[in-house]
């Protein structure tokens, strides 16, 4: 962090500069690319799917302990892109507002309303001396009774939008970019092709072919009336074999990571 470049604005968080320039707010949207990882996040017709890397900093690591994808509730999850103490602190407390919500409501929360609460959070952070801002990007996604499939993303300054695909992290942009044609004629996507979109995407931004346990998958689909939470990839081997062969190639049943959430009527 150099002091000279920030001309002393970028010592406090709550002083703007004179061309109305958040320093701090910048260095924490610096800090999600520095973790390193890609994200990406496609919403379909009936399904959603979002694919992240999956970097064990350290060989002597259990790997299981290492993931950015979070369940929030049965019927929610997140996917945190950037510091993960960071993301583990906003996980913890997103998970203690879904369920206040369900006391105090008696419903589940909705997708939107999850991401307004984190968006509001990270928000609040830009205007306090006392708090430094979040340096995570936030991917909510869940199936809402109305709304059908939601994909929403939360960035360090508070901002919150709805998306039909979205990326985030070091090559965020690239990924974007071949999402937009990918998605011009607005396609609706089916399920397998949600799934095949976000893969395919992710190795096309990494131009490399990575290991089935040098990613993460999650996904929501909505043609079952029961929620069930799975871990392990055989209920996926078949389709990734499909749409994927150098990645499959390399699929191991213990070592994977995928997470399957299946929203309830």
């Amino acid at each position: 962090m150099s002091r000279g470049s920030g001309g002393g604005y970028d010592r406090h968080i709550t002083i703007f500069s004179p061309e109305g320039r958040l320093f701090q707010v910048e260095y924490a949207f610096k800090a999600v690319k520095a973790a390193g990882i890609t994200s990406i996040g496609v919403r379909g017709k009936d399904s959603i799917c979002v694919v992240t890397q999956k970097k064990v900093p350290d060989k002597l690591l259990d790997q299981t302990s290492v993931s950015h994808l979070f369940p929030i509730t049965k019927y929610l999850g997140l996917l945190a892109t950037g510091m993960t103490a960071d993301a583990r602190t906003l996980v913890q407390q997103a998970r203690n507002e879904a369920a206040e919500f369900r006391f105090t409501y008696g419903y589940e929360m909705p997708v939107d309303v999850l991401a307004k609460w984190i968006a509001d959070k990270s928000q609040v952070y830009t205007q306090h001396a006392y708090m430094r801002p979040l340096g995570v990007v936030a991917m909510v996604l869940g199936i809402d009774d109305e709304c059908g499939p939601q994909l929403y993303k939360c960035d360090p300054a508070g901002h919150y939008f709805g998306h039909k695909a979205t990326s985030a992290g070091l090559k965020d942009q690239e990924a974007i970019n071949f999402l937009e044609k990918k998605m011009k004629n607005e396609p609706s996507f089916t399920y397998e092709e949600t799934v095949q979109t976000a893969i395919s995407a992710l190795q096309s931004v990494l131009q490399e072919d990575f290991k089935a346990t040098e990613i993460e998958v999650e996904h929501y689909f909505t043609e079952f009336d029961s929620c069930l939470v799975l871990e392990g990839p055989k209920h996926l081997l078949s389709l990734i074999l499909r749409i994927c062969l150098r990645v499959a190639y390399s699929f191991y049943y213990k070592k994977s990571c995928f997470f399957v959430i299946l929203p309830s009527n």
